[in-house]
């Protein structure tokens, strides 16, 4: 076994460890925290795979924004764990039959007896490239010259999804005090300061 092998198994025993933690955590910041540790394996094994982008894309949105996202809105909410786990039994058979399902699948296909979706023939006449060569930079020649039409409208359609999220959430709630910056500047200095003449007591 390479140290490639070695590797490869070790973060892959990682991803299953900690996927698995996500599931059984019973506190959903550590829940989070495992998830983290998940991304952070599979972009590792990427990496070994020579997916340079997948990696850093993997890392920089999942983990970089997303995540964090997660974490700051388990630990803002006011979560009652123990009312979320009470029917969690009940529905463990249904979950053990979909991971035993999906498990079975991913077997069918990975596996000798399943069809050749991998590309057997593909991988062992792939093309090796040099040191040099970049994945980020061959993915982005291919991105913006025959794909380039489908990457602006799905831009667009990224952009009215903010629009619109923007939207549904701007509204005027009338218990709020909300500051007006027009009338602020045209405050005046006699506005904000008033000098009052009082003449002096003796207290006795």
């Amino acid at each position: 076994m390479t140290i490639t092998d070695f590797l490869f198994f070790a973060f892959a025993g990682v991803v299953v460890a900690s996927a698995l933690g996500v599931v059984a955590s019973k506190n959903p910041v550590h829940s989070a925290l495992f998830l983290v540790l998940t991304f952070f394996s599979c972009s590792a094994i990427w990496l070994m795979l020579e997916a340079e982008f997948l990696a850093i894309t993997l890392v920089l949105v999942y983990v970089g924004a997303v995540m964090v996202l997660f974490l700051f809105v388990v630990m803002m909410l006011d979560i009652n764990v123990v009312k979320m786990r009470e029917g969690f039994v009940s529905y463990l058979p249904v979950g053990i039959l979909f991971a035993l399902l999906m498990l079975a699948v991913m077997v069918y296909v990975v596996g000798p007896v399943g069809p050749d979706v991998m590309g057997t023939a593909a991988l062992d006449n792939a093309v090796r490239h040099a040191a040099d060569y970049s994945n980020t930079e061959a993915l982005g020649e291919v991105l913006y010259t025959e794909y380039v039409l489908a990457f602006e409208v799905a831009a667009v359609i990224l952009l009215v999804a903010i629009i619109a999220a923007i939207t549904l959430t701007l509204r005027r709630r009338p218990a709020t005090k909300y500051q007006t910056p027009g009338k602020q500047i045209k405050v005046k200095r006699d506005d904000r300061l008033k000098i009052i003449k009082w003449d002096a007591e003796v207290l006795k």
